[in-house]
């Protein structure tokens, strides 16, 4: 028992600290808060100068009258547009191209998506050394294809034909399009595959229903490279196609200029015609194209 002496001889218990209010802590400054802003704008307004300026070029050639030096295209005309579009025929080159570009990516976007699934979920002996081939392929310039290219389709009776330069650009496409779908393929969990198999899919059903709506994003990325390229390909139409009237735009380009003259107008005016196209494209997918780059790049 604890008589009223001891409990006076006890110590009091200390009363507990008080916390000090502490003061407000300020924004956090970034790395890039304390560079002055002038260092950003200036190299930025820089680069944004030298990529604008080219795109203005093309742009006042296209939209001046033939002959005149001012540096406003003021008045317009479209005068170069109706010239390269009627008289140069580019609207056969244009249609030509759509062909081509939209052939080679959809064969492209099919026969990459059954080898980059191969690749991704099928172990075999050969498999390392069936990819260090395909990306060695990669540093094979497309001028070393031309000759046995051009024995095989001559054999096949596809020379002068739209359908040849659809496979030789599908060819040349297939290797990094196969890379890239196995990348994409290999970030889809398995488990999901298996699950499906449970539930009572086979293999393709499984695929077609679990893993081909995620991989939207990266046969987007894919399937434009293939779009873009096949559009672009000078090489192969040029040399695969004679008839002028099966021409693509990139030769369409070309006879635009001769060793004596060149039409700057016109050649301003088929420029745009040959990007805008692409432009468009890039415009619509740039959100799924970015997501798939991103997916592709995370492993595989």
């Amino acid at each position: 028992m604890i008589t009223k002496d001891a409990e006076a001889v006890a110590p009091a218990a200390p009363a507990p600290p008080v916390e000090e209010p502490r003061p407000r802590a300020g924004r956090k400054r970034r790395a890039w808060d304390e560079v002055p802003r002038w260092q950003i704008y200036v190299p930025l307004g820089g680069y944004l100068l030298f990529t604008l300026v080219p795109f203005y070029w093309i742009l006042l050639f296209a939209l001046r009258p033939a002959g005149s030096t001012s540096l406003v295209p003021w008045p317009m005309t479209l005068d170069h547009f109706d010239k390269v579009w009627t008289e140069r025929g580019f609207g056969t080159y244009f249609q030509n191209s759509v062909i081509i570009a939209v052939s080679t990516l959809v064969m492209t976007t099919l026969v990459a998506l059954a080898g980059g699934y191969a690749l991704a979920r099928f172990d075999f002996r050969i498999k390392r050394a069936f990819m260090l081939a395909l990306l060695c392929s990669q540093f094979v310039p497309g001028a070393l294809l031309l000759v046995p290219l051009f024995q095989i389709f001559a054999e096949l009776r596809m020379i002068n034909s739209l359908a040849g330069v659809v496979v030789a650009e599908t060819v040349f496409q297939l290797p990094l399009s196969m890379i890239l779908i196995s990348g994409f393929i290999r970030n889809v969990p398995y488990t999901l595959e298996e699950a499906a198999w449970v539930d009572g899919c086979n293999r393709f059903d499984a695929f077609r229903i679990v893993v081909l709506p995620l991989l939207r994003p990266g046969l987007i990325a894919v399937g434009s490279f293939a779009f873009v390229h096949a559009w672009n390909h000078f090489l192969f139409a040029l040399m695969f196609l004679s008839d002028q009237s099966k021409q693509t735009v990139p030769v369409g380009l070309s006879t635009l200029m001769s060793s004596d003259s060149v039409d700057l107008g016109a050649l301003a005016a088929g420029g745009i015609v040959a990007a805008v196209p692409v432009v468009v494209v890039f415009a619509f997918i740039q959100k799924w194209l970015i997501t798939g780059f991103s997916a592709g790049a995370v492993k595989g």
